[in-house]
């Protein structure tokens, strides 16, 4: 009886052990790296930062979500996803994709959200 119940516990620790290591180490479903635009306020420019972004998921960028606020711009995609950003929020109106890894745009590129691939 011993055996057995020594047995079962060494196997679920074992299969324990498998899993834990199979696991990413990044989270499931987000970007590793930063994301990083510019937007105005009346304190003057400022840099806005996505850090670890989630993938496939619509975010609309905070700072400049009202639509009478002017939108931010010059973003850069030092994620490793593929970045698409949009000109409305709720990732509507017209759009453009930022490579991984260093793509970007000038302050010409207007941007009220984002999604990562």
């Amino acid at each position: 009886m011993r055996l057995r119940r020594t047995t079962a516990v060494t196997a679920t620790a074992v299969g324990a052990l498998a899993l834990a290591l199979t696991l990413p180490a990044a989270p499931a479903g987000a970007a590793t790296g930063p994301f990083t635009y510019v937007y105005q306020d009346s304190g003057g420019p400022h840099v806005g930062l996505l850090s670890d972004p989630p993938s496939r998921e619509c975010l609309t960028l905070p700072e400049v979500a009202p639509e009478f606020i002017p939108p931010a711009h010059s973003p850069r995609n030092y994620t490793d996803s593929t970045a698409t950003v949009f000109t409305g929020s709720d990732c509507t109106g017209e759009y453009f994709t930022l490579r991984p890894h260093g793509g970007h745009a000038s302050e010409r590129l207007k941007l009220r959200s984002v999604v990562f691939s």
